[in-house]
């Protein structure tokens, strides 16, 4: 038998497997994807609202609103205002048309392309180059550079947008869903530069350093410009002019920060500025290796980063043999260097996990180069068999919910939503029974054509986590709504305020004040003032009454106005005082 010689390439494909995913399919996926959980949604506590409430504070407020970024007063000089300015920029332009929630997801669109279309080109451009091509066949039919590139670069996405961890943040309006898109662009422009070193293609990588690092500080970007020097010595590029290019990469990068550091510096108070909280946080993000980021990485990216990862250690293992292909050192390297932040960050957190999703998913296509068919089958048959199986949960519990019948299931989906009325949405049912149709077809053109191309393996896996996706933004959007807005909340306080209330001091958190501000317009005060008539308090109900207002405002007497709570959270309480000495 003969032994293929070590540098042979491990892949060996007919032309008839690299047919690329018709451009209409494509498209409607991604719409499926993006569209569904911002129209019709209101701002979820956590990181959702809290960012819509800088966004909504910027655009309705001055210079300094959006110098340092803060939520109605709440200071917030944590991460970097990139993405909030877009943000604010789109209330601007179509607040008046859309509302200010759904104009801010007009960025949440712009951002999400950017990182779609970074991904695929990224994996186009190293699927067509000389060295990622399959052998040749002995009587032809091997396919052309081109289609090879676009085969690839269709399964990276569908890849990219099957990563369970990038559905929720994408959808959100935060640095993170940012970030990971200008990783992706970073990803781009470090394979540009690698097939062609030249000052132009590192001013580009200069530009998107700049962009993250205006977008979640400098950490990343400091560390991917190493990443950046290790792959170019490994590809076995020129080290001087290297050193020289990313040192201009760097210094462009330096130049779009100062767009921002240098007027929050001399405009605001020299006591008032946010650069060094901004500077205190990005410090923060580095420290020794513990257990507990250990224990967080291994236990959140196995769920995270699925199914990218099992492709691209694959891939790895595959192409272990040309380990110094530019297609496995860019990404391979990227991962490496981003895993390491994470595991030495001393608070990690899923949104530092997201950039491992670009790099991760265009090493995973070509993984599947080599993927032998029962291994592509037996992901087929469990992401038919698992989602099929979620989907039709979700529509039992919808039933459930409306007729009462299975009576179990009804009592079950009621209990998390107490209080609410379900009622039926004939334009959300129609769209949900739409999707469901569609998955149906897409399955049975799987089962029944027992397709060649390459990206059969992961279409399944991505068009049923849109299904799963499409379905829990209309058939349980209003529930979804009740359960973690805080807009019911905001107008009953609204209504218990008194009629000459000057400001509100209050200990709410970032998101409960931004949705405070915006549904219940509550006039809040600087997060230090103490000469407010009117106090807003939030605590757990466990505690005693009195317990946190004698802690921290016991110089005054209070009267009890209003308390209450979001009906989903038994835990949660907040309280309306006004003082009356």
């Amino acid at each position: 038998m003969f032994a293929p010689p070590l540098s042979m390439k491990p892949v060996r494909l007919p032309a008839a497997a690299t047919l690329a995913l018709p451009r209409w399919a494509l498209f409607a996926l991604g719409a499926l994807y993006i569209l569904p959980g911002l129209i019709g949604r209101e701002p979820w506590k956590n990181d959702d609202a809290a960012s819509f409430g800088i966004i909504w504070t910027m655009a309705h407020g001055g210079l300094n609103d959006w110098l340092w970024p803060n939520i109605a007063g709440l200071q917030m000089p944590e991460e970097g205002p990139l993405a909030f300015w877009l943000g604010a920029l789109c209330v601007k332009l179509f607040g008046w048309l859309l509302g200010d929630v759904l104009a801010t997801r007009v960025s949440t669109v712009a951002v999400f392309l950017l990182g779609a279309l970074s991904v695929w080109y990224s994996a186009f451009n190293l699927g067509r180059r000389k060295d990622a091509q399959p052998l040749r066949l002995a009587f032809g039919g091997q396919p052309e550079p081109d289609d090879f590139g676009r085969t690839l670069a269709d399964a990276a996405l569908l890849i990219y947008l099957g990563c369970l961890g990038l559905l929720l943040h994408s959808h959100e309006t935060t640095s993170e869903s940012l970030l990971v898109s200008l990783l992706a662009l970073l990803t781009y422009r470090a394979v540009r530069y690698m097939e062609l070193p030249s000052l132009r293609n590192a001013g580009l990588i200069g530009l998107a350093l700049g962009l993250l690092t205006l977008t979640r500080g400098w950490v990343t970007p400091a560390f991917l410009t190493l990443a950046l020097l290790i792959c170019a010595q490994f590809l076995g590029l020129a080290l001087g002019r290297t050193l020289r290019d990313l040192a201009a990469a760097a210094l462009l990068s330096a130049l779009i920060t100062s767009f921002w550091v240098l007027p929050a510096h001399l405009l605001l108070a020299p006591d008032n500025t946010p650069i060094r909280g901004w500077m205190a946080w990005n410090q923060a993000q580095l420290g020794l290796p513990t257990v507990t980021s250990l224990k967080f990485i291994f236990r959140v990216s196995l769920w995270f980063c699925w199914p990218a990862w099992p492709f691209a250690g694959w891939a790895v293992y595959a192409w272990r043999r040309q380990h110094h292909m530019l297609h496995i050192v860019v990404p391979l390297t990227f991962v490496t260097m981003l895993a390491l932040l994470a595991l030495f960050n001393p608070a990690p957190e899923q949104g530092q996990l997201l950039p491992l999703l670009p790099p991760l998913a265009i090493m995973a296509a070509f993984g599947l180069l080599t993927m032998k068919r029962g291994a592509i089958n037996a992901i087929d048959w469990f992401s038919v068999m698992a989602l099929t199986t979620c989907a039709g949960l979700i529509w039992l519990f919808w039933f459930a919910e409306l007729s009462g019948w299975p009576a179990k299931l009804a009592r079950n989906a009621l209990k998390l939503v107490p209080g609410y009325a379900p009622k039926l949405n004939l334009a959300a049912f129609m769209v949900a029974a739409c999707a469901s149709a569609g998955w149906i077809a897409l399955v049975h053109w799987r089962v029944s054509r027992q397709p060649a191309v390459l990206w059969r393996a992961v279409v399944l896996s991505s068009g049923g986590l849109i299904l799963i996706w499409v379905l829990l933004m209309t058939l349980f959007l209003p529930e979804l709504n009740y359960s973690k807005s805080y807009a019911s909340v905001a107008q009953q306080i609204a209504q218990k305020l008194p009629a000459n209330v000057r400001c509100i001091m209050s200990n709410v958190g970032p998101a409960q004040r931004a949705s405070f501000a915006y549904f219940g317009h509550l006039p809040f005060a600087a997060v230090d003032s103490g000469q407010c008539d009117t106090l807003l308090l939030q605590d757990r109900a466990k505690l005693r009454d009195d317990a946190n207002l004698q802690r921290h405002y016991g110089n005054s007497e209070w009267e009890l106005l209003w308390e209450g709570r979001r009906p989903s959270d038994r835990d949660e309480r907040f309280r309306l005082y006004r003082r009356i000495d």
